[in-house]
């Protein structure tokens, strides 16, 4: 039988808390959460920090619930289950996503398109997510781990990776591929996309010497800021960076044909330009979520082509400070947390 944990047990762990925009996390100490049918608890050993966990914050995304754990980059490991719930084991090693839960029924459901449901619900922002000691998570949207990751390492597979390989799906055969934004999405799906023989052209915020140098290390044709016109035309451009202006200029930099996909959830405003410059068959296109055939087929990916993947990481009770880093556009690579026992 699944092991369960009781309404009564007493065990507690901490957190890292949302109370409403704008305001910093504070820390509280709660009862261990118990998990409900098909759902699993899991003990948290690192969790990524993402740029949407800063929009959440800023409060730039609609309907979150509050109080809320920000975190949708969980890795950890399973100490109970709930009814109904026979795999994976307890004391497996798991990773929770953005994506928590859908419908299963709809018309976008049962087309293989769950990312686009209208009752999808998600980690770390209507769900609780993994700034905390145990999360509770649907058993269906828990995936397992390449094991030659690190707990650190394998985070930012969970949101960096996924939405970065949906992006880099959309691309389609592009041999060129510019990549605007090189931070944890962009240094990850960069490598994939060097390891299928493509050219990848790296753009970061101007004035940024870190993320040009990182490119160029993990083998980038060329590396530059976002201010500079890439040396030959892009079959395609991915946006990570949520700037709204830099859509005219990918598009500029793309061929007759190219396409420009924006992976993030939040953009700034999009300025306006004229025709010609989407003009030639080009294509805008967005990325909303992930789903989990995403998940499978990237989780694979990763555990065939090895990922040198750079991180800094904060201690649990350093989440703020995290938070301002990746603002300030300080990290090189992902920020994780990690929790002690």
């Amino acid at each position: 039988m699944p092991a369960q944990i009781r309404a009564g047990d007493v065990d507690r762990g901490r957190a890292m808390v949302l109370d409403a925009p704008g305001q910093p996390l504070h820390p509280v100490v709660r009862p261990r959460p118990v998990p409900g049918p098909g759902q699993l608890l899991i003990a948290v050993r690192a969790c990524g920090v993402c740029r949407t966990d800063l929009h959440l914050v800023d409060g730039e995304l609609p309907d979150p619930k509050f109080p809320v754990i920000p975190g949708h980059e969980i890795v950890g490991t399973v100490v109970a289950r709930g009814a109904g719930v026979f795999a994976p084991e307890v004391g497996a090693r798991v990773g929770v996503p953005w994506l928590g839960s859908t419908c299963g029924h709809c018309g976008f459901c049962t087309t293989g398109r769950e990312n686009l449901c209208g009752e999808a619900r998600f980690t770390g922002y209507q769900l609780d997510g993994g700034y905390a000691e145990y999360v509770v998570a649907d058993a269906r949207y828990c995936f397992a781990l390449p094991a030659r990751y690190s707990d650190v390492e394998a985070a930012p597979l969970l949101c960096a990776g996924l939405i970065g390989y949906r992006a880099y799906r959309m691309a389609g055969d592009a041999q060129r591929l510019g990549i605007y934004g090189f931070g944890a999405a962009g240094h990850l799906i960069a490598q994939v996309a060097i390891a299928q023989g493509r050219q990848v052209y790296a753009f970061s915020r101007p004035g940024d010497a870190a993320g040009p140098a990182l490119a160029r290390q993990l083998g980038a044709a060329w590396a530059g800021g976002s201010d500079e016109a890439a040396p030959e035309p892009l079959d395609a451009a991915l946006l990570f960076a949520p700037v709204g202006a830099l859509v005219p200029a990918a598009l500029g930099a793309v061929v007759r044909g190219g396409t420009v996909v924006c992976a993030g959830i939040h953009m700034s405003d999009i300025p306006r330009f004229p025709y010609r410059v989407l003009w030639g068959e080009r294509a805008l296109r967005s990325v909303a979520n992930l789903t989990r055939r995403d998940a499978s087929e990237f989780l694979a990916l990763a555990a065939a082509v090895p990922l040198a993947i750079h991180t800094r990481t904060y201690a649990l009770a350093a989440a703020n400070t995290a938070l301002a880093d990746l603002r300030a556009g300080r990290i090189e690579g992902a920020a994780v947390l990690t929790i002690a026992d």
